[in-house]
């Protein structure tokens, strides 16, 4: 597994752990992933650049979950190395002992946005809108082209705990005032982590999904005002929206992210990923996740939200 000391990654360990599963966790700080308080979880020290780490990693598994990637980059090369090239090392060390399937966590920016009120499924054209979506896109036409049986999925918008980008919002919510991007009317399909890693581990070990792309989210869609408001709530706090509209959000994100990059930085606010915060929709359907593996999100939002809450209030993120 790569990606194991990430946010979704960490609920993925958890979860191959609980099924008694041997784990393998590609790592660069074997110290990040002792502070993750593993057992019975056997780490190879490495990079998605290091051929023979990766070679390490793979032997013997029957199952890769390439859950690595990057959500902030430099420029659309950069996006390009971190996901669609580290993906093809990853496929190129698997081809040594090639697994039972190789399951790759993708991205819903892979298929890009839609209009309100018509959620997409797998049978849409991929329209990624961004350098993410599209190096996303990339490293599935990799996937697909392997010689062994592979998965892929497309989470929605993931929250849970050890996230650390929706815990900006948590943090701003918790001031009773929470900027959003446009007018707050954008549709969002919303998934908890310890629901999505149920499903890589079902898709990963379902026959019928053997050489598949699927979405995964929770059924219920919201707007993401609401969210806003629904993270308020999980706080105990009666939120006030700001919106900003699209002009001024634009301009604001074109700022950040050049400041960003003159500090030799990145982030996920930046004038390319306008197309994604401003699009109409992000909403998508699991139906067939459900029908080929018999996966269901179990976690409603309101529950979902009071653990995160009470989980960074512990660790004294919040």
């Amino acid at each position: 597994m790569t990606g194991g000391t990430g946010f979704v990654g960490a609920h993925l360990v958890r979860a191959l752990v609980a099924r008694g599963d041997a784990v393998t966790c590609l790592v660069r700080s074997p110290a990040k992933a002792a502070a993750l308080g593993w057992r019975d979880v056997r780490t190879v020290p490495g990079t998605m650049d290091d051929a023979a780490a990766l070679r390490a990693g793979c032997a013997g598994a029957d199952v890769i979950y390439h859950v690595a990637g990057a959500i902030a980059a430099r420029d659309a090369a950069d996006f390009m190395r971190v996901n669609r090239d580290a993906t093809a090392n990853l496929l190129e060390a698997a081809h040594v002992n090639p697994p039972r399937r190789f399951l790759y966590v993708s991205s819903q920016a892979a298929g890009g946005p839609n209009p309100r009120g018509q959620s997409i499924d797998e049978m849409r054209p991929p329209a990624p809108v961004t350098h993410y979506g599209r190096s996303k896109l990339a490293a599935e036409e990799l996937v697909r082209a392997a010689p062994f049986p592979w998965t892929i999925v497309r989470p929605a918008v993931v929250y849970g705990e050890w996230d650390r980008e929706l815990l900006k919002v948590f943090k701003l919510a918790a001031t009773g005032i929470a900027p959003v991007f446009g007018d707050g009317r954008q549709e969002l399909s919303i998934v908890y982590a310890g629901d999505l890693a149920d499903a890589f581990v079902a898709a990963a070990t379902a026959p019928a999904a053997a050489n598949h792309v699927y979405y995964a989210a929770h059924p219920a869609s919201i707007t993401s005002g609401a969210l806003v408001r629904a993270i308020g709530a999980a706080l105990g706090k009666r939120v006030r929206l700001v919106p900003i509209p699209g002009v001024v959000a634009r301009a604001l994100l074109s700022i950040i992210g050049g400041l960003a990059s003159v500090a030799g930085r990145t982030t996920v606010l930046s004038a390319d990923k306008a197309a994604e915060f401003l699009a109409p929709a992000w909403t998508c359907r699991p139906g067939a996740l459900q029908r080929d593996t018999g996966w269901r999100a179990k976690v409603e939002l309101g529950d979902g939200l009071a653990r995160c809450a009470a989980w960074y209030r512990e660790r004294g993120w919040l």
